[in-house]
């Protein structure tokens, strides 16, 4: 043993000479392909859909973003997209995806430094004797072999640097995926919660019509029986009662959907939050002013746009690592092990060999492959702009159809509210008169359809108001924070 560490003290020059001639290298070398440059949009100053309050608009950052369910104050939306947060099976696949991009590059960065084998073998042989007569077997020799080989590839043309470039890229871009997914689900679990409460609210609507409708169906009948109205009436009065209470079997079988969505979301059974999202309540109501902002911080704030910054970043870097092949490759080899006849002997200085020496290799004709590998990462980078052009502009599109669904949504709702307070003073006026036989019943009918009607538009255009404002703030990015660790992943 004594021999096996004199033989790799004596070594270690060599191992400097290697280190010595990498450092040179390094310093001489250079990285071939573009570099990278943040893409250039032209984005416009201010939004051109109307907003609610345009004198009092607060603007659209981190804070007010950031966990923007908590606007509509109500804690068991604010409990649901939370808890989404942490167990949604998007997100923890979300995360995987920014762990295998950091194996990634745990990969691309081993290129920059050397590699070390260790071997060892036993050979035993018996040469032939030829089939002489009288000739003896010849002697059995036997060769134990162990060494070390190592490798070293200067990157004097920049082509791992340039993969782990693009490493680099892919994991910010794993990272922006991961928010993006964040902002999608907060966005959907609000939606989901919304159309849950505006479902139990047209419930109670169509149960609450239903009565009015019962108790007038009970007037006409006692009319028709004693000879007040004709049998006409009667009918459709029945009729009205049956056609209402034939849409309440369809709302429930929507809000017990829902509720299974919301369950899924979450990474819980179908069944496991019917008991506890089945008492009704209010639909969330949007808060009186909503974040704007301008056009601008939407490329600072969108996940999905830096996504595709980041993705233009890895196909620029991978164009380096292609053409990187284009020029030769350098890499310094060295071995060192003992070979010897008997085991006893194996580590005997006089048994050590050693080589130690750089090579070059240049693959000078490959029939265009190399060429035509580059002209492939050029089209990648290519596609990856013009993506990146195309989500802006998505973005955009996004952002000013919320504002102006959000405005002409609240002015719709103000209407119907009027239509309401109009239609249910029709009833109460046509069921007194009815009653004392000074109209017919068709007034009645139409006064009591008309009413429900406008109830349970007037019911879904809440919900669209607060949905649309969801919509504005998935729009603008919201819903994760920068300053916060990603989670469930160690950083790089």
């Amino acid at each position: 043993m004594r021999s096996l560490h004199q033989s790799i003290v004596n070594s270690s020059s060599h191992v400097q000479r290697l280190a010595l001639l990498l450092c040179l290298a390094a310093l001489a070398g250079c990285t071939v392909g573009p570099n990278f440059a943040p893409p250039r949009t032209d984005v416009p100053k201010v939004w051109v859909g109307p907003t609610t309050v345009p004198a009092t608009q607060p603007a659209a950052t981190s804070e007010n973003l950031s966990q923007w369910w908590k606007a509509f104050n109500d804690p068991v939306l604010a409990s649901l997209v939370e808890e989404a947060l942490k167990s949604n099976l998007d997100m923890r696949i979300a995360q995987a995806r920014i762990r295998q991009a950091r194996a990634n590059r745990g990969i691309a960065v081993s290129g920059i430094g050397p590699s070390v084998d260790a071997s060892g073998s036993f050979q035993g042989s018996q040469a032939s004797s030829g089939g002489q007569m009288g000739g003896g077997k010849s002697p059995v020799t036997n060769q134990y072999q162990v060494g070390f080989d190592a490798g070293w590839e200067i990157d004097i043309f920049g082509g791992v640097r340039r993969g782990i470039e693009a490493a680099d890229a892919q994991i910010i871009s794993a990272i922006e995926n991961q928010r993006d997914v964040q902002v999608t689900l907060a966005a959907e679990v609000a939606r989901d919660y919304i159309d849950l409460r505006s479902l139990q609210q047209r419930i109670a609507i169509a149960r609450k019509n239903l009565e009015a409708q019962k108790h007038s169906a009970e007037l006409t009948r006692k009319k028709f029986e004693g000879g007040l109205v004709s049998k006409l009436d009667m009918a459709n009065a029945q009729a009205q009662v049956a056609t209402t209470t034939s849409q309440i079997p369809l709302l429930e079988s929507s809000a017990r959907q829902t509720t299974y969505a919301i369950s899924v979301l979450l990474d819980r059974e179908p069944g496991a939050m019917v008991q506890e999202l089945s008492r009704p309540a209010d639909v969330p109501a949007a808060p009186p002013t909503v974040p704007g902002g301008v056009p601008a911080d939407l490329l600072r704030r969108r996940p999905d746009i830096r996504r595709g910054e980041a993705d233009i970043h890895a196909a620029t870097a991978n164009i380096g690592v292609a053409m990187a092949d284009l020029f030769p490759k350098a890499t310094i080899n060295s071995s060192l092990g003992w070979q010897a006849a008997d085991a006893g002997s194996l580590f005997n200085p006089l048994s050590r060999f050693w080589s130690f020496g750089p090579s070059v290799t240049w693959n000078v004709f490959q029939s265009g492959r190399t060429l035509s590998n580059i002209e492939v990462q050029k089209a990648l980078e290519e596609q990856s702009v013009l993506a990146y052009r195309q989500t802006v502009l998505s973005a955009f599109r996004e952002v000013e159809n919320a504002l102006i669904a959000s405005a002409k949504e609240q002015e719709h709702r103000q209407s119907l509210t009027e239509a309401v307070a109009a239609n249910r003073e029709a009833v109460q006026l046509a069921t007194k008169l009815y009653s004392e036989g000074h109209t017919d019943f068709l007034n009645v009918l139409s006064a009591q359809q008309t009413q429900f009607n406008s109830e349970d538009a007037l019911a879904q255009s809440t919900a669209t108001v607060s949905a649309n404002l969801v919509a504005l703030y998935k729009a603008l990015g919201g819903g994760w924070d920068e300053d916060a660790k990603v989670a469930g992943v160690q950083g790089k």
